[in-house]
């Protein structure tokens, strides 16, 4: 399929699929007159990589860890330290789910008191 019709599928701008290209998230193959093409399977990775962003994850990680998301086990050992900051991003993410649901409580309680009251 043509960026377009994958903008329009995902939601995801032109501009922005292009970028994600740049970063190494996406790999289209290329036609002979130069457009790209992309597989059905990358609806799925760009919805992938709009979740990750959307959660707070840098490209760069997002780079790193698409592949391991793919296939549940990977022979790739990355650095120590690249997993340490891994991690950081992963208990980063824990920790914003604990606020947003304290937060949900809070409205799901501000909602129970006004319909009541």
């Amino acid at each position: 399929m043509r960026i377009k019709e994958l903008s329009d599928r995902t939601g995801v701008s032109s501009r922005l699929l292009r970028y994600y290209e740049e970063q190494g998230l996406l790999s289209p193959r290329r036609q002979e007159n130069g457009y790209r093409d992309y597989d059905e399977p990358l609806v799925a990775r760009v919805e992938q990589i709009r979740s990750l962003l959307d959660a707070g994850m840098t490209t760069e990680i997002i780079r790193a860890v698409l592949p391991c998301l793919a296939e549940a086990a990977s022979s790739r050992y990355p650095a120590p330290d690249f997993l340490d900051r891994v991690r950081e991003e992963r208990d980063r993410m824990a920790g914003r789910l604990d606020d947003l649901a304290r937060n949900l409580e809070a409205m799901d309680a501000y909602l129970d008191a006004v319909a009541s009251g």
